[in-house]
C-alpha cells in the first residue's frame, strides 16, 4: 500500500486537448480607448497607399459605374453613327436594289419609290455617274435622305463594288420561288464578299387571292429563311408600303465591315475628265492621260489629300486637291407644304440651280509629303556583281579562247555574231542546261510530258480498238436505218463542241485523278539521270522539325517586293492611326477630288454604264509583295483546279488576275505544296500582289474561254509574308524485288548505279508504315539492297520523298475584263437542246 501512495504522488496531472473549451472573453460594452489602439498598433502607422487587394475591394463599385460608362458611351456612339447616316450632317443613305429572279422586276420597285417621292419629297433623277436609273429622295418627315439605284446582276464586277459601299440592299425576290439559280450565284458571291444590311422585298402580293395570301407569305418566308434567317419580308404594292419600307431602311441596325469602316471612300455622282495638254509633259499628251473629277459624299473615314487613291478596275493613283461644291441633294428640314412636280417647285429648284454657291477649294496635296506610285523596288542588275576579273579567271578565259572550236560561219560574221550559233552538239547539250536552270516550271512540264505520252498511247490503242470493232460491224450498220433528224441533231450539236476544249478537260480530270489515287508520285524517267532530273530537290528527314532557311535561293522577282520586319505590328500601329485621323475631308461631306494622270479608258467605262468607285488607300498598301489568303473550294465548283493556273481575284476593293501556288494551312515553319484546289478542305493561296491590310473578304474566279467568269473560291485575307516557305513534295516509288526479313533489293525507282549514290542519304518509306536506308546498290541498272525497320511485305511499295521551295509566278495584272453571264449560255444551251428535241 505504501509504494502505491509513492507511485500516485508521482503521477503527471492531466493536461486538455486540442478540444478543450474555450470561452470567449466577457464584453464590457466599452469601445477601445485611444491608448489601447496605440498599444495594439505598436507604433505601426496607416499605409499612405492601398494594397491590391483593398483598391479591388473598395473600388468595385466604381469599376461598375466604368463598366456602365463605357457601356453607354459605346451605345451613344452607335446611336449618332445611326441618326448621321442620311441626315444633314452624314452622307445620304445609299441603296442598291437587286433582283435575285429573272421575274422580278426591280425596276417596278425603284418606280414605285420614285413616286412615293414625287407625291410630296424632293427627288433628283440619276445623281449616280454611269447609272440612269438611279436617283435621290429627301424626307423631311423622316429628316433622312435616301440615294436608291438599280443594279444590273449580269455585270458581276459592277454588282460586287457597289455592295462594298452600299449602306444597305434591297433584293427583290419572287413572290412564289424566291430566286432563282443566277440569284443564288450572286447571294454566294455577295456572303463571300460581305453583306451589308439588308431587306427583303416581293411584289404581287395583292394580286395573289385573299384566302392563299397568308400560305404563299409562310412559303416565301420559309424559302428566305435559308439565306436571310432574321430579315423580314416587306410587300411592296402600293405607296403605303414603300413608306414602311423607307422608315425600316432609315431604322435598321448597319452591319459594319471590316474592310471598308477603316477606308474613306466614295461612289462617283459626277465625274469629268479634262485631258493633259502637251505643254505639261511629252510623255502626258500622246498617252490619252488626263484629269479627272469625281464629286461624291465621303464615306468611312476622312479623306486626305496627301493619301493615295484606287480606282476599282483602274489602279492606283494621286490626287492633286480636293474642293467642296454645294451639296446636291440638301436635306430641308421646313415645313414647307408638298408640292407636285412640274409646277412652282420644279421653278424654284430651278431657280436654286441658277444661283449655285462657288465652289472653294478646300486643300491642295503638297509634293513633298505626298505618297508615291511606286509599286517595286528598284533592282540594280549589276548589284552584287564583281566589277573587275581576278587573275583565275583571265587564266580561264585565255584557256577557253586557245581551246576555240573552229566552226563554219556565214561570210562578215563576226567572233560575238558567231557565239550565238547553234550547232548540233550544243542542241544536245541545251537539254542538260535546261533540267538545271531555275525556273520552276520544268519539272512540271516534264510531268506533264510524260503524262501526255501516256495519254497519247492510251488513245491510239483506244483508235485501234475502235478502227477493229468498226471493221467487224459493217455488215451490221450496212442493214441499220440511220434517222435523218438525229444525224441532224448530233451535226448541230457537234458545232457547239469545243474540241479543244474537251481535251484539255479530259487531260485536267485523269491528272487530277491520278494525283488523288497516287498523291505526288512521280515517275522516274529512262533517258535522263535522276541526280540532273530531280537536282534541285533534297530530302529531309523530318517535315515537321528539318529546318529549312527561308533566304536560300530567292528568285529574282523577289528583288522587286517588299518585306515588313513584322506585319502583324505594322498593321496594328497602321490600322490605329487610320482610326485616330482626323484631318482631310470629314465623313458626310460633299467634295470634288482631282485625280491626276487618269487614262481616259476611266471614263470610256463610266459612260458605258458603269459606276466608279474611289477608295482611299492606307500607308504601303500599293507596294508588291506576297499576300496569303486563306480560301475554302465553293461547292458549285466541280472542275479541278491546278496551281499556278491563272485566276481573277476580288480582294476587298480591288480585283487583279495572277497564277497563285496551293499550300496546306498548319501552323508549322514549312508548308506543303498542293497541286490541286480540294473541296471542303481550306488551303492557302499564295500570290505576288500589292499590300493589303486585313480584314478583308477574298473571292476566286477562273475565267472561261468564252468570257464566263466562274466562281470557284471564297476565304479571307489571311498575312503578307514573303518568308513563308512551301515546298513541293515529289515521291519516288520502287518494288521490292527479293525480300529477305529486314532487308529487300529494291528496283524501278532508278535504273543507274550512279543516281543510287546521288540519294543513298535520303531516308525510305513504305506504304504501309516501315522506314529504311538504301544500304548499297547491287549491279549498274538500278537495283539497291535496302533495311528497313521490320519486316518487309512483298505487296509493299517503297517510296521517297523529295523537296522544293517553290514560288508563285509574276503574273500579276490589274486590268480584268468584263465578264459575260453565265446564265446567257445556259440559255443558249437550253433553246439548242429545244432545237434538237
Amino acid at each position: 500500500m505504501a509504494k502505491m501512495a509513492e507511485n500516485g504522488e508521482k503521477q503527471q496531472a492531466h493536461r486538455p486537448g486540442i478540444y478543450k473549451q474555450k470561452n470567449k472573453g466577457h464584453k464590457h460594452g466599452k469601445h477601445r480607448t485611444k491608448g489601447e489602439i496605440e498599444r495594439e498598433n505598436k507604433g505601426r502607422v496607416s499605409v499612405m497607399m492601398l494594397t491590391k487587394k483593398q483598391r479591388k475591394e473598395i473600388k468595385k463599385m466604381d469599376r461598375r459605374h466604368k463598366a456602365n460608362q463605357l457601356r453607354r458611351n459605346k451605345k451613344d456612339m452607335v446611336l449618332t453613327e445611326k441618326r448621321r447616316l442620311g441626315s444633314r450632317d452624314g452622307p445620304p443613305h445609299l441603296v442598291a436594289v437587286v433582283s435575285l429572279h429573272a421575274g422580278a422586276d426591280a425596276g417596278a420597285v425603284t418606280k414605285l419609290l420614285r413616286q412615293e417621292g414625287a407625291g410630296g419629297i424632293v427627288h433628283q433623277e440619276r445623281c449616280i455617274s454611269g447609272i440612269s436609273d438611279s436617283f435621290g429622295i429627301i424626307l423631311p418627315r423622316f429628316k433622312q435622305r435616301f440615294t436608291f439605284l438599280n443594279q444590273n446582276t449580269a455585270d458581276m464586277h459592277s454588282l460586287l463594288d457597289i455592295a462594298k459601299i452600299a449602306d444597305s440592299l434591297l433584293f427583290v425576290l419572287d413572290s412564289t420561288e424566291g430566286w432563282d439559280t443566277y440569284g443564288e450565284y450572286c447571294l454566294s458571291c455577295l456572303f463571300a464578299q460581305g453583306l451589308p444590311s439588308h431587306a427583303l422585298v416581293c411584289q404581287g402580293v395583292s394580286d395573289i387571292p385573299v384566302k392563299k395570301r397568308v400560305d404563299s407569305r409562310r412559303a416565301l418566308s420559309k424559302i428566305a429563311e435559308v439565306r436571310f434567317p432574321d430579315a423580314r419580308l416587306f410587300p411592296l404594292d402600293s405607296e403605303q408600303d414603300a413608306t414602311l419600307l423607307l422608315r425600316h431602311l432609315g431604322s435598321q441596325r448597319q452591319r459594319k465591315l471590316g474592310y471598308r469602316s477603316r477606308r474613306s471612300h466614295l461612289i462617283a455622282q459626277n465625274v469629268t475628265f479634262t485631258p493633259n495638254s502637251p505643254a505639261e509633259g511629252t510623255d502626258n499628251g500622246p498617252t490619252g492621260l488626263g484629269t479627272l473629277c469625281v464629286s461624291g459624299y465621303v464615306r468611312g473615314r476622312p479623306l486626305g489629300v496627301n493619301r493615295l487613291v484606287h480606282i476599282s478596275g483602274h489602279g492606283d493613283f494621286q490626287l492633286s486637291q480636293i474642293d467642296a461644291p454645294s451639296d446636291p441633294l440638301p436635306l430641308i428640314l421646313t415645313a414647307a407644304r408638298p408640292t407636285k412636280p412640274g409646277k412652282e417647285g420644279d421653278e424654284e429648284m430651278q431657280d436654286g440651280a441658277e444661283t449655285e454657291a462657288p465652289v472653294r477649294v478646300l486643300m491642295k496635296a503638297d509634293p513633298s509629303s505626298r505618297e508615291n506610285l511606286q509599286a517595286e523596288a528598284e533592282v540594280d542588275p549589276m548589284d552584287g556583281e564583281q566589277t573587275w576579273p581576278t587573275e583565275t579567271e583571265l587564266q580561264e578565259a585565255e584557256a577557253a579562247r586557245k581551246n576555240k572550236r573552229l566552226m563554219k560561219v556565214p561570210k562578215g560574221t563576226s567572233d560575238y555574231q558567231a557565239t550565238w550559233i547553234v550547232d548540233e552538239n550544243d542542241e544536245e547539250n541545251d537539254d542538260v542546261d535546261e533540267e538545271s536552270s531555275d525556273d520552276d516550271d520544268n519539272d512540271d512540264m516534264m510531268d506533264e510530258a510524260m503524262d501526255g505520252d501516256d495519254d497519247e498511247a492510251n488513245s491510239q490503242e483506244l483508235g485501234s480498238g475502235c478502227a477493229s470493232e468498226g471493221e467487224e460491224d459493217e455488215e451490221e450498220e450496212e442493214e441499220e436505218v440511220c434517222s435523218t433528224e438525229r444525224v441532224g441533231a448530233d451535226q448541230r450539236y457537234d458545232e457547239h463542241m469545243d474540241e479543244a476544249a474537251e481535251e484539255e478537260g479530259l487531260k485536267r480530270y485523269r491528272e487530277a485523278r491520278s494525283h488523288e489515287m497516287f498523291p505526288d508520285e512521280v515517275d522516274t524517267p529512262l533517258d535522263t539521270p535522276a541526280r540532273m532530273r530531280f537536282q534541285r530537290y533534297r530530302g529531309l528527314k523530318s517535315f515537321r522539325s528539318s529546318p529549312w532557311d527561308p533566304m536560300e535561293n530567292l528568285p529574282l522577282d523577289y528583288s522587286r517586293i517588299f518585306q515588313f520586319q513584322s506585319f502583324e505590328r505594322t498593321r496594328r500601329r497602321i490600322l490605329a492611326e487610320a482610326a485616330a485621323e482626323e484631318e482631310g475631308a470629314m465623313d458626310g461631306w460633299y467634295v470634288t477630288l482631282h485625280v491626276i494622270d487618269v487614262p481616259s479608258s476611266v471614263m470610256e467605262s463610266v459612260q458605258s454604264g458603269k459606276p466608279l468607285v474611289l477608295t482611299s488607300l492606307l500607308p504601303h498598301e500599293q507596294k508588291m509583295s506576297v499576300m496569303h489568303v486563306l480560301v475554302r473550294r465553293h461547292p458549285s465548283n466541280t472542275e479541278p483546279i491546278k496551281s499556278k493556273e491563272e485566276l481573277v481575284f476580288h480582294c476587298g476593293f480591288r480585283r487583279f488576275r495572277a497564277s497563285p501556288i496551293f499550300s496546306q494551312h498548319t501552323s508549322a515553319d514549312k508548308h506543303k505544296m498542293e497541286r490541286f484546289l480540294k473541296p471542303d478542305v481550306p488551303a492557302v493561296v499564295s500570290v505576288y500582289a500589292p499590300i493589303t491590310f486585313p480584314p478583308a473578304g477574298v473571292l476566286l474566279f477562273k475565267q472561261r474561254d468564252d468570257g464566263v467568269q466562274d466562281l470557284v473560291a471564297t476565304g479571307s485575307l489571311l498575312s503578307c509574308d514573303p518568308q513563308r516557305v512551301v515546298l513541293k513534295r515529289i515521291v519516288l516509288s520502287g518494288h521490292p524485288f527479293k525480300i529477305n526479313k529486314r532487308s529487300a533489293v529494291v528496283r524501278y525507282m532508278f535504273f543507274n548505279r550512279d543516281d543510287i549514290m546521288w540519294f543513298k542519304p535520303v531516308e525510305l518509306r513504305t506504304k504501309w508504315g516501315r522506314r529504311g536506308h538504301i544500304k548499297e546498290a547491287l549491279g549498274t541498272h538500278g537495283h539497291m539492297k535496302c533495311v528497313f525497320d521490320n519486316q518487309m511485305r512483298s505487296q509493299d511499295t517503297v517510296l521517297m520523298n523529295l523537296y522544293k521551295r517553290v514560288y508563285p509566278h509574276w503574273t500579276f495584272d490589274p486590268y480584268v475584263p468584263a465578264p459575260l453571264p453565265w446564265f446567257k449560255s445556259e440559255v443558249t444551251v437550253d433553246m439548242h437542246d429545244l432545237d434538237m428535241e
